[in-house]
Order: C-alpha cells, then sequence, then structure tokens
C-alpha cells in the first residue's frame, strides 16, 4: 500500500521525488524518506511521519544528484517510526531499497540472513530483501541479476526499486504479484517510475506498466524488460490524458470536499462515449461482448473491497431487475477462500478504483483458473485490473486523491447502470421504449447531483448538531440497503465514529435493543416503493427516543414532522436514486470530520490503494 517514485535524468531527483511522494502520500503516510546518489555515494534522508517532516528534515540536511529514490509508508512489518521508514540500505551501504508489499516467508529468510551475520537495523520485512540482492550482487557484479536471484527467493506480492552506487547510471524495478503498480514513464533523457501515476503524469504521459513476474533495467535513454526468468519483453506504451492540475484542491478546504463536488462532472464523464444519442443505445466496445455471448452468461458474480463492493450491491438490484441474470456480490477477500461455484458461463467482475487492490486481483486470478469471463470497472488507466480482465468499463473520473472514496463510488453505480441496460439490450430483456426510458433517466443524473449539492449548507449545520455523538446507526431498504452502509463506512473512515449500517427490516431483530436518546438514527427514505415501510422504522426509533436523521426526497411533507433533521435529495426514478442518497452522507461526514479537526484527505491507519492482504 506504500508509495514509491524514482527518477533518473539531468535534474535534481530531489524536489521530483519529494513531490511524487506528495502525490502518493494517500497511499500511506506513517513515513518517508528519499535516497538520492551525491558524489557516488548513496545519501539517505527519512522519518516517521508525513512528507512535511521529510521536507523539513532535507531542508536541514539537503541532498543532491540526478539518480535517486522515495518512499511513503503504509506500515505492515514493524511501527511507524524512523528506524522503519524507507528506503533500506545494504549493510556495505552500496545499495539502496524501496519497497512496496509482504515478504511472507520473512522470518525464515531472515534467520538464513542472520547465520551469515547479517546486522538487522529495523523491524521491516524489507531488510531482508535488500541484504539478499548484497548477497547476489557479491556473486553476480550485475544489480540485475541480482535483484532476478532476489525476486526468485522472495514469497508474497511485491514492487520495488533497486539503485546502487556501484551502477550509478541505471535504477532496476521489479514487481511480483499484486502489490500494486509498477509505472514506468518516458521523458527526453530522463525516465520515472511511480507505483501510481499522479506522481509523474506532470512529468510524462507516456506509460508502461511492468507485469506481475516482470523487472526492468532503467537508465535515461530507455529501459529494457524482462521476466524474472531473463526473457526479453516488449513493453506496451500508453498515452495518458489526465491533467495534473487536476490533482490539485482548488479552491476547496481538502481533496474529499472537492472530489464530493466533481460528481456532477464525473457523473457526465463516466457516461461520455457510452451513450449513442441517436437511437438511445448504451455502447460499451470495451466489454468485448457480443449479442451471443451476452445470451448465454448465465450468473455474475461482483467482487470488490470497502466502498466498491457497496457499489456492487446496488449494482447487483440494477442488473438483475433489467436482465433476470442471478447476481451475487461477494467481498474479494473471501471469493477466492470458498470454492465459489464458477463456469464458463460466469462472469466475474471486479471493482477497483485503483485496479491494483490485492484481494480483488485475487478474486479475479480465482475466476480466471475456474474459467469465467473476467470484467472490470476500474478507475486507474492500465492498471492490473484493467490488464487482466476480458472486457473493462473505465470509471472516467480522474484522479481520486482523498482516502475516502466518494467520485469512485458513484460512478461505478453509473456504470453498472449502464453495464444492466446494454446487457439487458443484448439479451432482449427490455423494450426499446423501456431501453430509452432508461437512458434518459440516467441522463438527469449529473443535474440532479448538482440540485442534491445546493444543500451542502444544511447538511454542514446538521454535522454541527450530531458532531459529538459516539454511534450510529444508518437504515435502509431495497436499492438504497448498500447506502445505508456506505454512509456508516464513511463515518467511521474520517471521522472515527463507530457507524453501523443495517438493513432496515431487521432493526427490530436486534439493533432496537440500542435505540436511545444518546444513538442517533439515520434513515434513507426517499419516496419509493420502499417508502412506507421507512416510515414504520422512523416511528419505532422515535418510539424508543431516538433521535432520526432522515434523507428524504424534496417535498416530502410527512417525514418533516416525524424525524429531528431532514437532509434532502431531489425526486428521481428509484433505479438512479443511490446516486443521490449518498451524497448528503457523504457531505454528513465530511463535514463532521472537518468540524471535529480531523485530518479528513489522510484518515489515521488508512491507505487509498490496498495492495497488501
Amino acid at each position: 500500500m506504500c508509495g514509491i517514485v524514482a527518477y533518473i535524468g539531468e535534474q535534481n531527483a530531489t524536489p521530483i521525488i519529494v513531490n511524487g511522494l506528495k502525490k502518493l502520500e494517500y497511499r500511506g503516510y506513517d513515513s518517508a524518506g528519499v535516497a538520492v546518489l551525491q558524489d557516488n555515494r548513496i545519501e539517505v534522508r527519512r522519518d516517521a511521519g508525513k512528507i512535511a517532516r521529510l521536507e523539513a528534515l532535507i531542508a536541514a540536511q539537503p541532498v543532491r544528484g540526478m539518480v535517486g529514490i522515495g518512499h511513503t509508508r503504509w506500515a505492515t512489518h514493524g511501527a511507524p517510526n524512523q528506524q522503519n521508514a524507507h528506503p533500506h540500505l545494504s549493510s556495505n551501504g552500496e545499495i539502496v531499497i524501496v519497497h512496496n508489499g509482504i515478504v511472507e516467508n520473512y522470518l525464515s529468510l531472515r534467520d538464513e540472513l542472520l547465520a551469515e551475520g547479517a546486522v538487522f537495523h529495523s523491524e521491516t520485512d524489507t531488510e531482508t530483501i535488500v541484504y539478499l540482492i548484497e548477497r547476489y550482487y557479491a556473486v553476480s557484479q550485475n544489480l540485475s541479476k541480482a535483484v532476478q536471484l532476489t525476486m526468485k527467493r522472495v514469497k508474497g506480492a511485491h514492487g520495488l526499486v533497486v539503485m546502487s552506487s556501484r551502477e550509478p547510471d541505471r535504477l532496476v524495478t521489479a514487481r511480483l504479484g499484486n502489490a500494486g503498480g509498477v509505472a514506468i514513464g518516458r521523458g527526453a533523457g530522463e525516465m520515472f517510475i511511480a507505483s501510481d501515476l499522479p506522481a509523474i503524469v506532470e512529468h510524462t504521459r507516456e506509460i508502461s506498466f511492468l507485469e506481475s513476474g516482470q523487472m526492468a533495467v532503467v537508465s535515461r535513454a530507455g529501459f529494457e524488460v524482462q521476466t524474472l526468468d531473463g526473457a526479453k519483453i516488449q513493453p506496451k506504451t500508453q498515452h495518458i490524458p489526465w491533467d495534473p492540475v487536476s490533482a490539485e484542491k482548488g479552491s476547496y478546504r481538502h481533496f474529499m470536499q472537492k472530489e464530493i463536488h466533481e460528481q456532477v462532472r464525473s457523473l457526465s464523464d463516466t457516461m461520455i462515449g457510452r451513450i449513442d444519442f441517436d437511437d438511445y443505445r448504451v455502447v460499451l466496445p470495451d466489454l468485448n461482448l457480443s449479442s451471443e455471448r451476452a445470451k448465454q452468461i448465465r450468473r455474475i458474480f461482483i467482487t470488490a473491497c470497502g466502498t466498491a463492493l457497496h457499489a456492487g450491491m446496488v449494482g447487483k438490484t440494477i442488473i438483475e431487475h433489467l436482465t433476470r441474470i442471478p447476481v451475487e456480490v461477494m467481498v474479494a477477500s473471501e471469493f477466492r477462500y470458498i470454492d465459489p461455484i464458477v463456469d464458463a458461463n460466469t462472469v466475474v467482475l471486479a471493482i477497483s478504483q485503483s485496479g491494483e487492490t490485492a484481494d480483488t486481483l485475487a478474486a479475479m486470478e480465482e475466476g480466471r483458473r475456474k474459467g469465467a469471463t473476467l470484467w472490470s470497472i476500474v478507475n486507474a488507466i492500465g492498471s492490473q485490473a484493467m490488464r487482466s480482465a476480458d472486457g473493462t468499463i473505465a470509471m472516467q473520473v480522474g484522479p481520486e486523491i482523498g482516502v475516502a472514496s466518494t467520485k469512485a463510488f458513484t460512478a461505478p453505480i453509473v456504470d453498472l447502470y449502464m453495464l444492466a441496460v446494454y446487457l439487458a439490450d443484448l439479451r432482449g430483456s427490455i423494450t426499446a421504449e423501456k431501453r430509452i426510458d432508461l437512458i434518459r433517466d440516467l441522463l438527469k443524473v449529473p443535474t440532479l447531483a448538482s440540485k442534491t449539492l445546493e444543500h451542502e449548507g444544511e447538511v454542514e449545520r446538521a454535522a454541527a448538531r450530531y458532531k459529538d455523538i459516539r454511534s450510529m446507526l444508518y437504515l435502509g431498504r431495497g436499492i438504497n440497503m448498500p447506502i445505508a452502509y456506505e454512509g456508516a463506512l464513511k463515518l467511521k473512515e474520517i471521522s472515527y465514529i463507530h457507524a453501523e449500517g443495517y438493513p432496515a427490516g431487521e432493526m427490530k431483530h436486534g439493533p432496537i435493543a440500542l435505540v436511545d436518546k444518546d444513538l442517533p438514527v439515520l434513515v434513507i427514505a426517499p419516496k419509493d416503493a420502499w417508502y412506507e415501510k421507512m416510515i414504520s422504522q422512523i416511528e419505532q426509533a422515535k418510539a424508543r427516543g431516538g433521535q432520526v436523521i432522515a434523507v428524504a426526497t424534496a417535498g416530502d411533507t410527512l417525514i418533516p414532522d416525524l424525524v429531528d433533521e431532514v437532509l434532502w435529495v431531489p425526486e428521481a426514478p428509484w433505479l438512479i436514486s443511490p446516486i443521490l442518497t449518498t451524497i448528503p452522507l457523504q457531505l454528513f461526514a465530511y463535514h463532521i470530520a472537518t468540524q471535529l479537526g480531523l485530518d479528513v484527505d489522510q484518515p489515521r491507519n488508512l491507505a487509498k490503494s490496498v495492495t497488501v492482504e
């Protein structure tokens, strides 16, 4: 889950690397460090805490060179302190490494190295890698060969970059398993390496990606790729269209607030190129799906983690309603362990903002092993989940910097809606008139989202009222039941307030025992097929002395008399309502966190891309 940046060229590497690390701080911010080749000697600067502390250290102890590597850490092995911060040096000081991943056979390798006289200076598993490289380098006198031999010894998933003072004209990078991406960017007489694109897109848009089991030797002039067995690979280069300015906060207080408001545009962008306005059809060419193949699908597994999983739960209702294909939503971290019933007529659909989530990639691998068709919905262009799928739908929302996902939640709901319409059309399960109506409904979404955001001031005032609570119960039914889960997750992620999402009909089967004046209950109650049932849930909570906050449809005259606070959303067709009902919950969590003075964009213990199990 850590962030990696490297540079080789004619410029001073230090500011390029530090700036890149800032763009990757969402991947982890327990510690940070750089290593730069200065006067044929490796100089390391590292410290616990966020990048600002590293900047202060570099200001006090400057380091300058044209080759360097950097790292921002999310701790796995070892406490988040200066001692465990990357980069890590070999015992002779001639080799240095930054690493993302977990060495699963760390203990046995450590014992082996200790027996040889190695002295460990940290609690990290990464030190075993750098000492192995040092061992093999002493024999081969070749950094690339030493990395190759090392990668064959370590178990687990890894992304790393290695630098040596004895080979100052090159860097070696490698990827094994699903430990996050390794992107290599080409400039004019300079090269860049990063675990994620925001770190380098301001310098280059010409990007190549390493696949698992590949390594690259990178020089100022270019790079060569080979497998860990030594077979030469001709890498593909992609042009990345992202504008680096879009990764800046602008006038917003936090990236999260900016990204909540960006949903108006991102919801439009995710439809661009996917809707034919001449005959109101969905067009998904990257799904590589024929009508014949669509009719052969007997089952769909949606697999994802966290926020993406909740989007998948909404998608299940939409897909089943329109296509009548059975859909099962399975948390990715469990998928490969339950021996799922998958065959050639099954689709495994993975949803991931980063496209590098380790558990989601493992679920895709399980689906592949069992003969399923693999689809993915991802935001990061060129990511592993995109590359390994048989068909894909890009979210097209641009960089999402805030760790708590917002626009990368609503966009995949739109993608799933379009997928459902597309499948239903190919299978003949909807009429042309129904298809046109569905697409016309979808096209209303950006405008409706904008109207929802107009109520931010009201949500902020409600947040002020409830910012000191210690727990909250979120209730939803039907297609908005997953929104209860997502709303509760947002509150937990950024405010550190315990919250639980629950099917509203299940409240009386346990949670109602907790309801009193100190447990606010938030109900999602738009005017839909479940409205009357939600009114009943509101009355049950009020009868037990609970304070109730309701997400309700504008113009509703009943709910304001029943509840303590109302968060308004505009009237909308029920299939698209979750896109709207989630926005006030995003804002509610955001404003509670800001009023508590918390770090909204980088909440404690979390990282944007979860590339370890």
